[in-house]
Protein backbone atom coordinates (compact mmCIF):
# COMPACT_ATOMS: atom_id res chain seq x y z
CA UNK A 1 0.00 0.00 0.00
CA UNK A 2 1.55 3.44 -1.14
CA UNK A 3 0.88 6.41 1.25
CA UNK A 4 1.74 9.88 -0.48
CA UNK A 5 1.08 12.61 1.56
CA UNK A 6 0.53 16.32 -0.62
CA UNK A 7 0.20 19.69 1.58
CA UNK A 8 -3.15 19.14 2.80
CA UNK A 9 -3.80 15.87 0.71
CA UNK A 10 -3.40 12.39 2.01
CA UNK A 11 -3.31 9.30 -1.21
CA UNK A 12 -3.22 5.50 -0.08
CA UNK A 13 -3.16 3.74 -2.97
CA UNK A 14 -3.76 -0.62 -2.96
CA UNK A 15 -3.70 -2.99 -5.30
CA UNK A 16 -7.52 -3.68 -5.96
CA UNK A 17 -9.61 -1.51 -7.49
CA UNK A 18 -10.44 1.01 -4.50
CA UNK A 19 -8.41 3.56 -4.06
CA UNK A 20 -8.54 6.51 -1.16
CA UNK A 21 -7.76 10.30 -1.89
CA UNK A 22 -8.08 13.18 1.38
CA UNK A 23 -7.74 16.29 2.09
CA UNK A 24 -8.96 19.50 4.07
CA UNK A 25 -9.79 22.96 3.39
CA UNK A 26 -10.38 25.74 6.27
CA UNK A 27 -13.80 27.16 4.46
CA UNK A 28 -15.35 29.86 6.88
CA UNK A 29 -12.89 29.65 9.57
CA UNK A 30 -14.44 26.30 9.74
CA UNK A 31 -11.52 22.69 9.09
CA UNK A 32 -13.69 21.08 6.18
CA UNK A 33 -12.19 17.28 5.46
CA UNK A 34 -13.39 15.77 2.37
CA UNK A 35 -12.27 11.85 1.71
CA UNK A 36 -13.19 10.08 -1.76
CA UNK A 37 -12.78 6.61 -2.23
CA UNK A 38 -12.43 5.86 -6.03
CA UNK A 39 -13.73 2.36 -7.00
CA UNK A 40 -14.10 0.83 -10.82
CA UNK A 41 -16.81 3.19 -12.35
CA UNK A 42 -17.62 5.50 -9.33
CA UNK A 43 -16.73 7.00 -6.27
CA UNK A 44 -17.47 7.13 -2.54
CA UNK A 45 -17.43 11.24 -1.49
CA UNK A 46 -17.58 12.19 2.13
CA UNK A 47 -17.43 15.74 3.13
CA UNK A 48 -17.70 16.81 6.87
CA UNK A 49 -16.21 18.16 10.26
CA UNK A 50 -15.95 15.71 12.13
CA UNK A 51 -16.10 11.58 11.87
CA UNK A 52 -19.39 10.65 11.58
CA UNK A 53 -21.92 9.22 8.67
CA UNK A 54 -25.66 11.22 9.31
CA UNK A 55 -26.29 11.76 5.20
CA UNK A 56 -26.08 9.59 2.26
CA UNK A 57 -27.32 9.88 -1.31
CA UNK A 58 -26.10 7.72 -4.18
CA UNK A 59 -26.23 9.21 -8.09
CA UNK A 60 -25.47 7.89 -11.32
CA UNK A 61 -26.15 8.50 -15.46
CA UNK A 62 -28.83 7.01 -17.32
CA UNK A 63 -28.77 6.74 -20.95
CA UNK A 64 -32.34 7.37 -21.18
CA UNK A 65 -31.99 10.77 -19.44
CA UNK A 66 -29.39 14.04 -19.75
CA UNK A 67 -30.30 14.21 -15.65
CA UNK A 68 -28.54 11.92 -13.33
CA UNK A 69 -30.82 9.59 -11.38
CA UNK A 70 -30.57 9.87 -7.55
CA UNK A 71 -31.79 8.82 -4.78
CA UNK A 72 -31.78 9.86 -1.25
CA UNK A 73 -30.16 7.13 1.46
CA UNK A 74 -29.71 9.58 4.02
CA UNK A 75 -29.80 13.44 3.72
CA UNK A 76 -30.27 15.56 0.05
CA UNK A 77 -28.64 14.26 -3.33
CA UNK A 78 -25.88 14.93 -5.18
CA UNK A 79 -25.34 16.27 -9.03
CA UNK A 80 -22.23 15.49 -8.84
CA UNK A 81 -22.70 12.75 -11.45
CA UNK A 82 -23.89 15.01 -13.86
CA UNK A 83 -19.99 16.71 -13.91
CA UNK A 84 -18.38 13.37 -13.57
CA UNK A 85 -20.48 10.84 -15.38
CA UNK A 86 -19.83 8.01 -13.29
CA UNK A 87 -21.82 6.24 -10.11
CA UNK A 88 -21.56 8.51 -7.05
CA UNK A 89 -22.15 8.38 -3.26
CA UNK A 90 -21.70 11.40 -1.39
CA UNK A 91 -22.11 11.91 2.56
CA UNK A 92 -22.48 15.24 3.30
CA UNK A 93 -21.88 16.27 7.00
CA UNK A 94 -21.85 20.06 7.62
CA UNK A 95 -24.13 22.33 9.55
CA UNK A 96 -26.06 24.00 7.37
CA UNK A 97 -26.05 27.69 9.52
CA UNK A 98 -23.94 29.07 6.76
CA UNK A 99 -25.68 29.70 3.29
CA UNK A 100 -22.30 30.04 1.50
CA UNK A 101 -20.15 27.14 2.86
CA UNK A 102 -22.23 24.96 0.71
CA UNK A 103 -21.17 26.85 -2.33
CA UNK A 104 -17.74 26.96 -1.43
CA UNK A 105 -17.63 23.10 -0.58
CA UNK A 106 -18.41 22.43 -4.46
CA UNK A 107 -15.72 24.89 -5.28
CA UNK A 108 -13.07 23.14 -3.41
CA UNK A 109 -14.41 20.05 -4.45
CA UNK A 110 -14.27 20.92 -8.09
CA UNK A 111 -10.50 22.22 -7.89
CA UNK A 112 -9.21 19.07 -6.49
CA UNK A 113 -10.93 17.16 -9.39
CA UNK A 114 -8.85 19.60 -11.91
CA UNK A 115 -5.74 18.81 -9.48
CA UNK A 116 -6.20 15.40 -9.30
CA UNK A 117 -9.31 13.87 -11.79
CA UNK A 118 -7.31 9.98 -11.60
CA UNK A 119 -8.39 10.09 -7.84
CA UNK A 120 -12.04 10.53 -8.66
Amino acid sequence: MNNVECGNANTVATEDAISIHDFSEKILEQAVHFHVMKMKGGFFLWVGTSPHLSNLAVAMSSKYDSMPLSTLILGDPSDTTKKTKKQVFVSYNLPTAEANITLLVENRIKKEMELFPDKF
